[in-house]
């Protein structure tokens, strides 16, 4: 997500803070290859034309010429004026309606529609919410069988849909039958079609009308670019969309969708999608995405990903063994599952400041077959073997690596980076972060 826009921003503010004074002519400089960036990034010209008015107005005043840091006060700005485009805070679901309310999700064919109401599912469910899922999409038996089998996957009901009925009929059943059994959320899957016609804008628009929904979500393919804000553009003007769902972040997406959709239609982008699984979804912070596109990391979104997969009490224990210099390698087995948990290991590292360059620049290595190795060779060690480390010889490492399917060199690299975490961790318990449950967000 980004990459090729981070890379080239990241080179054009390195330059910059280079230099001890900024002049014009530095800035102006600046200016066009944040420009040209933006543009290679499938950005709306429109937007990049108003945006970069916007920096040069700023970075042209006094506070960023007669500063001390010029570089850095012009990505401060960049980085405010990129948050504004996006639509600075993050935009919640109205969900404070009467109950059971209704999520309408509208797309094209392929968008990920059907997916992502599985993942809006899961993403409530988790919140405390009862939803239920409404495949309403009639011309497609196959996308009502998907919905179904996504609803069986994360064990949310999905409404009996029956095909011979109107697409309205079908919701206002829906609704009646939430309320029988609890739900005090439906997501509607709308119909799909490969482009906008007339005969799909009207069907959205009777379903509207009888179900007056809290939300209408346009879920939209990152990977499409402009014809995403097209699209967005067009979904806007016949039914008055509340917000965006942006599916597919996780792949070779240019950015120019997420940068532009709330600039070209005043709706913001509510959620991304970042992954196949149907827990990948991710509420849209635009001061965390303008981090992650100029390469700052995101180390809150690191925050909330370790929250919901690390145990408080589990954290608790293991900051105490750390204190007490008790942290073994079934200890690291544990976080090394806790790793994969949140997420691709690619994704958590570039989370966090500086380290996304570092993995561009080939200093550190992301392939997370490693993690299934290292996991596989403590589980051929013995529990005396798991408790102290130092006990493992030459032989031992023999028998651990043919027990493991592994190279005696994939041994070795495990204890070796077994024992830099672990000193690592010792200099955490003896600084200033004191209990290491705080870097999972836990008081």
């Amino acid at each position: 997500m980004f990459e090729l826009l981070t890379e080239k921003l990241t080179r054009i503010f390195k330059e910059l803070r280079g230099r001890g004074r900024l002049s014009e002519n530095n800035i102006q400089e600046a200016l066009r290859g944040i420009r040209l960036a933006l543009l290679e990034a499938d950005v709306n010209y429109k937007v990049v034309k108003n945006l970069l008015e916007e920096i040069r107005q700023r970075a042209l005043g006094q506070e960023v010429l007669e500063s001390l840091t010029p570089g850095q006060q012009v990505i401060k700005i960049v980085h405010e004026e990129l948050t504004r485009l996006m639509g600075e805070g993050k935009r919640d679901l109205d969900l404070s309606g009467e109950k059971p309310l209704c999520l309408m999700l509208v797309g094209l064919q392929g968008s990920g529609k059907t997916t992502t109401g599985g993942k809006l599912a899961d993403y409530l469910r988790k919140r405390g919410y009862h939803p239920y899922l409404v495949p309403v999409d009639i011309q497609r038996p196959a996308a009502i069988e998907q919905l179904c089998k996504i609803g069986e996957d994360i064990d949310i009901p999905v409404h009996p849909t029956d095909t011979r009925e109107k697409a309205e009929d079908i919701c206002l059943k829906a609704k009646e039958a939430a309320s029988r059994i609890g739900s005090d959320i439906l997501i509607l899957d709308t119909a799909g079609r490969l482009h906008i016609d007339e005969q799909l804008m009207e069907e959205l628009l009777r379903i509207k009308d009888v179900i007056h929904p809290a939300e209408i979500l346009l879920v939209a393919d990152a990977m499409t670019g402009q014809d995403a804000v097209n699209l967005a553009s067009a979904f806007n003007q016949v039914i008055d969309i509340t917000g965006v769902i942006l599916s597919k972040m996780e792949g070779d997406a240019r950015g120019g969708a997420a940068l532009s959709i709330m600039a070209v239609t005043n709706k913001p982008v509510k959620f991304v999608g970042i992954g196949e699984k149907l827990d990948a979804l991710e509420p849209f912070y635009p001061d965390r995405m303008s981090s992650r596109i100029l390469g700052m990391g995101d180390v809150l979104s690191l925050i909330d990903k370790a929250q919901a997969e690390f145990d408080k009490k589990e954290a608790i224990e293991l900051a105490r063994k750390i204190k007490k210099d008790e942290f073994d390698l079934e200890d690291f087995k544990k976080q090394l599952a806790y790793i994969q948990k949140m997420g691709s290991l690619e994704e958590i590292l570039g989370m966090i400041p500086g380290i996304g360059q570092m993995m561009k620049v080939g200093r550190l290595n992301t392939d997370e077959r490693e993690l299934v190795r290292f996991e596989a060779i403590i589980n051929s060690m013995t529990p005396e073997e798991r408790k102290d480390h130092r006990i493992i010889s030459g032989s031992r490492r023999k028998r651990i690596a043919m027990g493991s399917g592994t190279r005696v060199e994939d041994v070795n690299r495990l204890l070796k980076n077994f024992g830099q975490t672990k000193n690592m961790l010792k200099k955490f318990g003896r600084g200033t972060v004191r209990d290491l449950s705080s870097l999972a967000g836990f008081s």
